[in-house]
């Protein structure tokens, strides 16, 4: 800003001491306003002129009382005020100016460069004030708008300042205080938090997901003070729980025509059976029918039930074992598999059982084999493999499901586990496998593969990494 912008105010009851200070500032470039008394000052303060020079000894009252008056008022208190005198001259009368409030203090005789430094000196730390009071309520405005909760912790867990989601967040939960503690509020919400760390958890909040991060504040101004930030995630889960389920429901639509082959087989056995039964009055010879009856019915049990896993889970983790779990998700493709000339290899060694949700590692393997069988050549082979193994420090299970395909494009390798992101057009609906990596993720494990095109050694082994239980490690 330019000093040809600022305006000043003169209040000296001398018309010729106007007249000087006027024509000094005014050679400076400042624009200058007259006043002859207190009241007449006070009222021209209204107007909001940049700088006040205001003489001690006016008619109707002091400078001091006018500075006084004048740093009282709210709206009026930032602008600066420069005190002169020719009369009061002494240290108490600077001390009694700047107690009344004034910026600055000077005795007649002026010089003229002297004064006008004062004056820029007094401006710039206005505009500096200005500045500063301009951040700072922004910042409280933006810190107030925000949809997220957040709040400033001392280094004792104590509120130092919150804005109105948090507090709305937490209403049923915590009055906010200045110094109040939040470690109980912390503790009912399960959150574990140390000093001088970073964390993010999810919790719930009357019946909603939130996903709550505390961590320090990266100021050396700041003495061990945190922010907490609490975010209303419920809407996020819904749509990633929806795109699930709706891999979910696409994955087994695709298990139709493998169901219906493989349900067809012993229907047509059944039906036979039951027709030679009916036909023989030999009884040994029918329940020898009806035992094989039995075993076909079983098949079909087996197979309903392989394909209601897909739909329905355990709320609760239990022992899984994957080795079976993958048997019976390959017994599914191996009709659709076999057509297409694609034969699966199975190598599984006996492994320790995992904690896990069945279905959700149904959907998983069955997308990766179903990705497996798509992408390999007729009268190729599929290879599968579990183990047990052991991986940063704990123990795991290890599946590998390898197809000799043409392995994955490279511009393609980066977005494979993008969700939407589809390499088979309208044939996919570029969820399976980044639903894959969230049901594996909330596994606390994890999911990588390797792929090749070079010639002879093309195709694209995917891992799955499952950790074993404590108990079952040994």
């Amino acid at each position: 800003m330019s000093d040809v912008q600022h305006r000043i105010l003169i209040a000296d009851d001398h018309e010729e001491t106007r007249y000087v200070l006027g024509r000094i500032l005014g050679a400076s470039g400042y624009s200058c306003s007259e006043a002859a008394t207190g009241s007449q000052a006070l009222e021209l303060a209204e107007t909001m002129p940049d700088l006040l020079i205001l003489d001690v000894r006016l008619p109707d009252m002091s400078g001091f009382t006018v500075c006084q008056k004048l740093k009282n008022n709210p709206r009026l208190a930032s602008i600066p005020v420069l005190l002169i005198s020719a009369a009061f001259v002494a240290t108490e009368d600077r001390v009694r100016a700047l107690d009344a409030g004034a910026d600055g203090y000077m005795t007649h005789p002026i010089d003229r460069t002297v004064l006008a430094a004062t004056v820029r000196s007094l401006l710039r730390m206005h505009n500096a004030e200005q500045l500063a009071l301009r951040s700072a309520e922004e910042w409280a405005s933006t810190f107030d708008a925000l949809s997220e909760g957040l709040a400033i912790l001392d280094e004792d867990n104590g509120l130092v300042r919150w804005n109105s989601a948090f507090q709305s967040i937490f209403a049923e939960m915590i009055t906010p205080a200045t110094g109040k503690d939040v470690s109980d509020l912390l503790a009912s919400l399960g959150v574990v938090h140390k000093k001088n760390e970073k964390c993010t958890t999810e919790i719930c909040v009357n019946s909603r997901s939130m996903e709550l991060s505390i961590g320090p504040i990266p100021s050396s101004g700041l003495k061990n003070e945190s922010i907490m930030i609490v975010s209303d995630i419920t809407d996020r889960k819904l749509a990633e729980y929806a795109a699930r389920t709706a891999e979910q429901l696409a994955a087994t639509g695709k298990l139709a025509n493998a169901i219906a082959h493989e349900i067809n087989n012993p229907l047509e056995a059944l039906i036979n059976l039951i027709y030679l039964a009916r036909s023989s009055p030999d009884i040994d010879y029918v329940k020898d029918i009806l035992e094989r009856a039995d075993e076909e019915l079983g098949r079909i049990a087996r197979i309903t039930k392989q394909t209601l896993a897909f739909h329905r889970d355990t709320q609760h983790p239990i022992a899984v074992d994957v080795c079976q779990l993958l048997a019976e998700v390959i017994s599914l493709y191996e009709r659709t598999s076999s057509a297409k000339g694609v034969r699966f290899v199975i190598d599984a060694k006996p492994v320790p059982p995992i904690v896990g949700h069945p279905g959700q590692l149904s959907q998983v393997f069955a997308n990766l084999v179903r990705n497996a069988t798509e992408a390999s050549p007729p009268d190729s082979t599929v290879n599968v493999r579990a183990r047990h193994i052991h991986r940063c420090g704990r123990a795991e299970v290890r599946v590998t499901i390898h197809d000799r395909g043409n392995g994955i494009p490279v511009a393609v390798r980066p977005k494979i586990f993008d969700p939407f992101f589809t390499t088979k057009g309208l044939k996919g609906s570029g969820l399976g496998l980044w639903v894959s990596r969230s049901l594996i993720a909330k596994h606390n494990g994890a999911i990588r593969f390797r792929t090749s095109e070079r010639a002879g050694q093309t195709g694209t082994t995917f891992a799955v990494f499952l950790p074993i239980s404590e108990k079952n490690a040994a």
